[in-house]
């Protein structure tokens, strides 16, 4: 029995990922979703669109609020 792949194969594009310690940096956190919220999202890009709007959503209510004009109600007509 031969354990060389056979000419045909190329393997030398696949890449490879290691499990554990030893495992590279892809660029990026592996989060892992607890199973009752991964089933509301059907892919990375929907749970990162909800993330983004919830971070909107956040600054948003954390702006400043307005200065009130002031009221010249006491000012006198000459």
């Amino acid at each position: 029995m031969e354990d060389d792949p056979r000419a045909e194969y190329d393997l030398k594009s696949l890449r490879v990922r290691r499990l554990g310690s030893g495992r590279k940096s892809f660029g990026g956190a592996t989060v892992r979703l607890e199973p009752d919220v991964a089933e509301m999202f059907p892919s990375a890009d929907a749970v990162n669109e909800a993330l983004r709007f919830l971070i909107r959503v956040m600054k948003d209510s954390q702006a400043p609020a307005p200065i009130p004009q002031a009221n010249n109600s006491n000012a006198t007509d000459d």
